[in-house]
């Protein structure tokens, strides 16, 4: 591409003219038919200091407040329609560039939104009641505790969805946060890890009822915790699944003489197999399978790739999670 050339003494005079009259640089360069790179160069050229090549600002004070007030109100727009909605409220005429900048000033960032379940307020009641009847317990007496869960892989992982507007500090708001839905039809695996390390992994062929259930963990658990605990005392953590809860289940537990740890609903940031989960995820997002096979041998090699350290490690951050569920008055945490 051959250079390109200077402008004219009077094509840069009108550009600037143009400028002071509050146009923006991709306006100019409609207007007078040149790309807006050339716009930009002429405005740095006749600027004696880089900060000054914007021009005039075009907002004030109070037009910033105000962006600062549609940003917190329309979290999930994106910038062109905070730019519509501040152009409509303040009467200004300002550039989705413009309104960038400014929500930069202002201490925002443009991030994906954390992902969290919706908690209602008896939800949260319960949760903050539990982490309090919990409190005292040490990172050893978690040790002792035997973790489970089901997980949904996908052969697609798919897009990260929109994006929020949020400051810092701001990532686990309830305004902030994008709300989970059930993932796509794909492999569901049942796993269990303590701070000893991971346990045997079930790749779940049909659905889970409770007869299917007490046959995992007959066959899956049962192994593991004799594994890990020998003769040891442990303990038995399990979500409040239907499967997990029916009456046939809790005889099963009772007549296998297991002792299991009551658990408060919708409360995925209290168990730390979800970030053992998060790790698998991460660790075969690249590989691409395009077979069930395929992706159940990638799980299969990731879980069994996690070290003990890092088990050991989750499970001693129980204690912080739990005075976090009491700070957050149990609401969703960052966990």
């Amino acid at each position: 591409m051959g250079k390109q050339r200077d402008l004219s003494t009077g094509i840069v005079a009108q550009i600037q003219a143009l400028r002071q009259q509050g146009l923006t640089q991709t306006k100019i360069a409609e207007q007078l038919g040149i790309s807006q790179s050339s716009v930009c160069k002429a405005l740095k050229k006749n600027c004696s200091k880089r900060t000054n090549c914007s021009g005039v600002r075009k907002t004030s004070a109070r037009d910033n407040k105000q962006l600062r007030k549609i940003a917190v109100s329309n979290r999930f727009k994106s910038t062109s329609e905070l730019t519509d909605l501040w152009n409509k409220q303040t009467g200004a005429d300002v550039s989705r560039s413009t309104t960038y900048r400014r929500l930069r000033e202002l201490g925002f960032k443009s991030r994906v939104p954390a992902v969290k379940p919706m908690l209602n307020k008896k939800q949260m009641e319960e949760r903050l009641k539990w982490a309090k009847e919990h409190g005292e317990w040490t990172a050893e007496d978690w040790q002792k505790v035997a973790f489970s869960d089901e997980s949904r892989f996908c052969i697609s992982f798919g897009d990260q969805g929109p994006r929020v507007w949020r400051r810092g500090g701001e990532t686990y708001n309830h305004e902030c946060v994008k709300r989970s839905v059930k993932f796509p039809q794909s492999v569901m695996v049942w796993g269990c890890m303590s701070a000893r390390g991971v346990g045997k992994l079930c790749f779940l062929k049909k659905t889970v009822n409770a007869a299917v259930y007490q046959d995992v963990l007959e066959t899956f658990l049962i192994p593991t915790v004799e594994e890990q605990f020998g003769e040891e005392d442990f303990i038995f953590q399990q979500d409040l699944a239907p499967a997990h809860a029916a009456k046939s289940t809790k005889d099963w537990f009772t007549k296998k003489q297991l002792e299991v740890l009551a658990w408060p609903a919708n409360s995925p940031d209290l168990k730390v197999i979800e970030n053992l989960w998060a790790i698998v995820k991460w660790k075969i997002r690249d590989r691409k399978p395009t077979t069930l096979d395929q992706l159940k041998q990638n799980i299969a090699t990731a879980w069994e790739a996690v070290s003990a350290e890092t088990c050991d490690k989750l499970v001693k951050s129980m204690p912080r999670r739990l005075q976090a569920v009491i700070q957050a008055k149990g609401a969703a945490t960052k966990y």
